[in-house]
């Protein structure tokens, strides 16, 4: 037991283990929190990367909403709109 003790008398040694099991542990930036920060960090990136990807999309379809006939075509498809003499049956499959 002395022989695995006997490099901590040097103090530079024992200050050098405090300092980084205080780092690594303690501190209020310690290893958990670094951790923890990047997974949020790149959940938030992939959500961002899929926010990007709808922005495209929404913009695509409101560059297109100035044609009436694709006016129509969307709000017949997506929005199940209706002129007053039709009739609307949806069908959905499992």
């Amino acid at each position: 037991m002395k022989k695995y003790l006997a490099p901590f008398r040097n103090k530079y040694i024992l200050a050098l283990c405090l300092f980084t099991v205080y780092n690594l542990f303690l501190d209020e930036v310690d290893i958990f929190t670094i951790i923890n920060q990047n997974k949020k960090l790149s959940e938030l990136r992939s959500a961002q990367s899929e926010m990007n990807l709808k922005l495209k999309d929404t913009k695509y379809i409101l560059s297109q909403i100035k044609d009436p006939s694709y006016l129509e075509k969307l709000a017949r498809e997506d929005k199940l709109f209706k002129k007053d003499n039709e009739d609307i049956f949806v069908i959905t499959y499992k």
